[in-house]
């Protein structure tokens, strides 16, 4: 059994349940670090500088002098990993494996770098942070899509390191729906973001709304865009129509699906370049059995197989997007057919257990390195 230590940005997020499943499956013997690109925190939320002279040296060169290298937090957090007797390190997010390489160099262990979206794709955070230092020292760098492999290898990261492991769904918790009897209610789930365009599908739900006239749409989540997009909903004269919940549990958005004849999601590729990977709320809808209208972007393109799972689109194109959720909201048949599909795609690629047994054997040929 290996000594694992797994750093994280934060704390917690309601949108990073694939760093839950890792924490909670992965077969090492785990501790957890957190607290923004370089860790500060550990999992019983003391800090990691115990001294008080040292974390006083630490602010003032953070906050007063904005260094991105403190040779007193590097020092903190190889102390750490020498202490808990850490084989090997899995860094969540590109930035947190750039800021942390230098450390697991002094101490002398393995790095894997899992990538999960914007770190791989968002213009300003690759040009902050030192990739190709990263890439050079790590053991493997870890893309959750092909599109996010492509882009690695395109950023410097050498090929023979590089793994596509996309995420994976309990498939015991999200248990197939009968959905033959649901209305045509449609549901998206994620952060109200430019790369999640939300007022795309707004614009698309319009559409539908006036060739389905009992449909209704339900956004869960928030985000910078989220109020721009209700406003957007008042404007298009559908507010009545679309139901904005916030940020639910999974254990909500799971008694919310079985409402629904359809999962749609209009990703996109931001101005600064910003991406999604493989979307897990796409996964799990289709585990759920729940067809999904979505756009050809990054991992949606293997999550959901067009015409057969679902339907894909082109990034904006909006009244596309509508045909086919009418589609589906005006057959039950065939939203039945594509769910069922769904679940079953999901169940030959994108189980949890299969996903995490791969991760955890990356992990293990790292060590026998």
């Amino acid at each position: 059994m290996y000594n694992l230590c797994i750093v994280k940005p934060n704390k917690s997020a309601f949108s990073e349940t694939f760093i839950q499943q890792h924490i909670l499956h992965l077969s090492g013997n785990k501790t957890v670090l957190y607290g923004g690109n370089f860790p500060i925190y550990k999992n019983d939320d003391t800090l990691l500088i115990e001294s008080k002279l040292g974390l006083l040296n630490y602010l003032i060169q953070k906050r007063i002098f904005k260094r991105k290298e403190i040779s007193i937090r590097t020092q903190a957090l190889v102390n750490y990993f020498k202490k808990q007797n850490i084989d090997i390190v899995l860094a969540e997010y590109g930035m947190v494996g750039a800021m942390i390489t230098n450390a697991c160099k002094l101490a002398g262990i393995p790095l894997v770098i899992h990538f999960h979206g914007a770190d791989a794709h968002h213009r300003p955070t690759i040009q902050a942070h030192n990739y190709l230092q990263a890439f050079a020292y790590a053991s493997a760098i870890i893309g959750v899509s092909e599109d996010m492999i492509q882009q690695l290898y395109e950023l410097g990261a050498p090929s023979e390191k590089l793994f596509l492991n996309p995420y994976g769904v309990d498939t015991n918790f999200f248990k197939a729906l009968a959905i033959q009897s649901n209305p045509p209610h449609f549901l998206t789930v994620g952060r109200f973001v430019e790369k999640k365009s939300p007022t795309s599908l707004v614009k698309a739900f319009e559409l539908v709304s006036k060739k389905i006239h009992q449909t209704h749409l339900w956004m869960v989540g928030h985000g910078p865009l989220f109020d721009k997009t209700k406003q957007l909903t008042q404007q298009l004269g559908i507010a009545d129509k679309i139901t904005f919940t916030g940020v639910l549990s999974s254990a909500e958005i799971t008694l919310l699906m079985e409402k629904m004849r359809c999962f749609v999601q209009h990703s996109v590729t931001a101005a600064d370049g910003d991406m999604e990977g493989t979307p897990v709320a796409i996964l799990e809808a289709s585990a759920r059995g729940l067809p999904i209208v979505s756009t050809r972007h990054a991992g949606i393109k293997q999550a959901v197989i067009d015409t057969q799972t679902g339907f894909l689109v082109d990034e904006y194109d909006i009244e596309t997007m509508a045909e086919r959720m009418i589609r589906l909201a005006s057959s039950t048949d065939l939203a039945s057919k594509m769910g069922t599909n769904a679940r079953q795609h999901i169940l030959e690629n994108y189980q949890i257990n299969k996903q995490i047994t791969k991760l955890d054997q990356i992990i293990r040929n790292c060590l026998l390195r």
